[in-house]
């Protein structure tokens, strides 16, 4: 199985190639630039010493005595012998004096070896008629390369001098090695600095990776240490983050994994009275000898419309869990809406509304209608009169409604769950035709307009319920539990 390279090492092989590339296009580029200066010095040298030598050769011609018509290449040879230590050559190229070999023209005087042979035709016939400027040019011989300038000293009369270029070559190859070790040793430093930034890097990734398997085998509280501002330190902090919000979920489902089983034993336990009842009432109406059967009647339509009730808060809880609740804002009067509500509700003495300022939202009536509708039935069996309800509109934001009585209150052990379904207290129990869900279905209702129920209690002085609704309501998103996001 092919083996895959670790981060650290893939960090560690693109720095040390990018180094390389980097000091390799400078090392090539420093080194043309430095050869062609180099290169560049040493032809502008030997072009000024060769101009030197020419006019200096053409001067001498006054001392040339004897056959005149010999006598520009006899001056010349005679100034360029006194240039001791130059190595150079003249061809003569006068009608019928020039003479040439394999595509070579032989010198007619000079102290050549075989720098003779390095008189190519083309160059020399191109020096002859560039008007008295001259030609440079680089040869290859036995003895090493070397840069031929060539000129005409008068018409006809060549010179050509030879420069040798070993020690220009030595320089030039003494710089392609250094620049060739410099570059070993940037790759060798960059790769140490590139192994020791790859550990660097590492270590921090290594850290997420064996959090990250802590939190995968169930290690929620597992977080990770946060140092500086840079891109591993949002990295640690992106995961403490996902961390705390996966521990918040896993808790979430922990507490309705254990409201759904507490909610089926609920519902298995309310369900089993009213049952139990009708199964009892069923005997005793089939019973010839049973007298009172329009008690039995009686008790068994109780039963019914309880178990109705029951069933009817349960299929609207599940269709809130799933999300599916039909949510049709419209707008409507608070003021009306409760003064329905309350007629709705049985009560022992008339509930007192009252309201202040605009009334009117946007919201679903029936489930507005339900909160008000629910609140007031729990201030009528749990509480006691007087119940009154107040309307606050004076907020251009929302409007509140507070439903109080004047029974005992809220038991403090009982308060913190009193939304939580099926939580009954103790004079909620004598009460046969409550479900338990009430409360829990006005809270879910309130929050499905992006609203809220807070309740405050004194012992001995009543409980007011209020809720808290926004004038212009919109539909609550399903969260990823069931139900409504708030």
């Amino acid at each position: 199985m092919r083996r895959r390279l670790g981060l650290g090492v893939k960090i560690a092989i693109m720095m040390v190639l990018t180094t390389v590339g980097a000091s390799a296009a400078l090392a090539v580029t420093v080194y043309t630039i430095q050869a062609g200066s180099a290169r560049d010095r040493f032809v502008t040298s030997a072009t000024l010493g060769f101009r030197s030598d020419v006019r200096q050769a053409a001067e001498h011609r006054a001392t040339c005595q004897g056959n005149r018509t010999n006598c520009p290449v006899a001056s010349a040879s005679a100034y360029m012998h006194g240039r001791l230590g130059l190595t150079w050559a003249l061809v003569d190229l006068t009608p019928g004096a020039s003479n040439t070999r394999d595509g070579r023209y032989i010198p007619v005087d000079g102290n050549t070896g075989w720098q003779a042979s390095q008189l190519p035709v083309e160059k020399i016939d191109e020096a002859n008629s560039a008007m008295g400027q001259p030609v440079t040019y680089s040869s290859e011989g036995g003895n090493g390369s070397c840069l031929v300038v060539a000129g005409t000293i008068t018409p006809g009369i060549v010179l050509a001098e030879f420069y040798s270029t070993a020690g220009l070559d030595h320089e030039v190859a003494n710089l392609r090695t250094q620049l060739a070790v410099l570059t070993v040793v940037v790759a060798f430093t960059a790769a140490t600095i590139a192994l020791l930034a790859a550990r660097r890097i590492q270590r921090p990734v290594r850290a997420a990776a064996a959090a990250a398997r802590q939190l995968g085998s169930g290690a929620l509280e597992t977080r990770l240490p946060v140092h500086g501002h840079d891109e591993l330190a949002e990295l640690a902090g992106s995961f403490n983050a996902m961390a705390q919000r996966l521990g918040q979920s896993i808790d979430e489902l922990h507490r309705k994994e254990a409201q759904q089983r507490r909610f089926v034993a609920d519902v298995a336990h309310d369900l089993r009275t009213p049952l139990a009842s009708l199964v009892a009432l069923a005997d005793s109406l089939n019973n010839p000898d049973h007298h009172d059967r329009a008690r039995s009647i009686e008790l068994l339509g109780s039963q019914i419309r309880r178990l109705g009730v029951l069933v009817e808060d349960l299929l609207e809880i599940s269709r809130i869990d799933a999300g599916v609740a039909d949510f049709r804002p419209e707008t409507l009067d608070l003021a009306e809406l409760v003064a329905d509500a309350a007629g709705m509700v049985p009560a022992d003495s008339e509930v007192a509304i009252s309201s202040v300022g605009d009334t009117t939202i946007q919201a679903d009536p029936r489930r507005v209608h339900t909160i008000v509708r629910n609140l007031l039935s729990n201030a009528e069996h749990h509480g006691a009169p007087p119940v009154s309800v107040a309307i606050e509109g004076a907020d251009p934001e929302k409007v509140t409604v507070t439903v109080a009585d004047s029974g005992p209150g809220i038991p403090d052990d009982l308060a913190p769950v009193v939304f939580d379904r099926f939580v009954r207290g103790d004079r909620a129990r004598a009460y046969t035709e409550g479900s338990g869900l009430g409360l829990a279905i006005a809270s879910e209702n309130a929050t499905m307009h992006h609203g809220r129920i807070t309740v405050r209690t004194t012992p001995g002085a009543g409980a007011a319920f209020t809720v808290v609704l926004p004038r212009h309501a919109r539909a609550s998103a399903p969260s990823a539990t069931g139900g409504f996001t708030g």
